[in-house]
């Protein structure tokens, strides 16, 4: 477990995407194998400016536009992965990343088994994701599940600059392939410390952004902010609430999340994808199976709903918000 609530004695405050941007400016610095790839990201510096001025330092031969080819960007870097380069590829947005598919889950994430570890494909996909900014149904999805299911493939998801500058770092490092996917919603909702000198987060760990003793709450990206949110409105009614940062998909720290809810008893899992499928059910089957004599209530999923998004008129009534969250958690109190 890593405990967020330590604060940097140097820091700078920084936005999400700038976190992101310094995190590809330390990685390319310190690194010539170092690649970036993807549509507009040379030249205008990606749809959300999430690469600017990259180019202008490094050059066209490290910061290359593509053409808008998601199957092309990501057979591309699984090659260049496997000859000693590091490719960080951006995906416009995830709704666009189905073309990849065939090239992320057949390739990438078998090169090292397929191989006999000969070959590694040390590879990031970044790509937005998410709800909330009014959006089209295309560039607003949550369908990280469907990559978690995949063996040999890292699924990250960072909820504030910080852990998006640390882990971004620690998935550039990474040996094996990393689909890093950023909350757009975030992306400049407010600047917030950030060591630019510190070590590289942890993959495969939870962070505990909260500690309590009466109930969990479980979420990743975005939705962290209505899961602390929630947490502060339970504490007006003396309900001590655990807010965990699940960070990284797969693989998953279930020690983290076991040891926190055998504590509480309690657990709530909050996640902007759909119900059916969401990764919330494979945490909540693990606390089923591991933590099930401690367990004092039924665990609870608070999610989006079995349908696309809509558009931004309903944009609001499909994503879990800070009130669903405060019911779930007080009958979990009451059960």
């Amino acid at each position: 477990m890593h405990n967020a609530q330590q604060r940097p004695q140097h820091a700078l405050p920084l936005n999400l995407v700038e976190a992101i941007n310094r995190a590809l400016f330390q990685a390319m610095s310190g690194d010539h194998r170092v690649v970036l790839l993807g549509e507009d990201i040379a030249t205008n510096g990606g749809v959300f400016r999430a690469t600017e001025g990259l180019k202008a330092h490094f050059g066209f031969r490290r910061v290359m536009d593509t053409p808008l080819a998601e199957n092309l960007i990501a057979g591309l870097s699984v090659g260049m992965a496997s000859q000693g380069l590091k490719p960080v590829a951006e995906i416009q947005f995830m709704g666009f990343i189905y073309a990849a598919l065939e090239q992320l889950i057949s390739h990438a994430a078998r090169l090292r088994h397929r191989t006999r570890g000969r070959l590694s494909c040390p590879l990031v996909i970044r790509a937005p994701f998410g709800g909330g900014i009014h959006a089209p149904e295309h560039h607003s999805e949550s369908t990280e599940a469907l990559f978690a299911h995949v063996p040999g493939l890292r699924v990250v998801i960072p909820s504030s600059p910080a852990r998006a500058y640390g882990l971004l770092r620690a998935a550039i490092s990474c040996p094996d392939p990393v689909l890093f996917l950023e909350p757009k919603r975030l992306y400049r909702l407010q600047r917030l410390p950030v060591d630019l000198d510190d070590v590289p987060l942890p993959l495969d760990r939870c962070f505990t952004l909260r500690p309590g003793e009466d109930i969990t709450l479980v979420s990743w990206g975005a939705m962290i902010h209505e899961t602390l949110a929630a947490a502060d409105h339970l504490a007006q009614a003396g309900i001590k609430a655990e807010v965990i940062d699940v960070a990284t998909l797969n693989p998953l720290d279930r020690d983290t999340l076991v040891a926190s809810v055998s504590k509480t008893g309690r657990a709530v899992i909050v996640h902007e994808a759909p119900f059916t499928g969401g990764f919330g059910a494979e945490i909540a089957a693990t606390l089923a199976s591991d933590a099930l004599m401690q367990l004092r209530a039924p665990v609870t999923r608070v999610t989006g709903y079995d349908t696309p998004m809509p558009y931004f008129a309903m944009e609001r009534e499909y994503m879990p918000s800070v009130e669903r969250i405060v019911e779930a958690a007080k009958q979990q109190m009451e059960y």
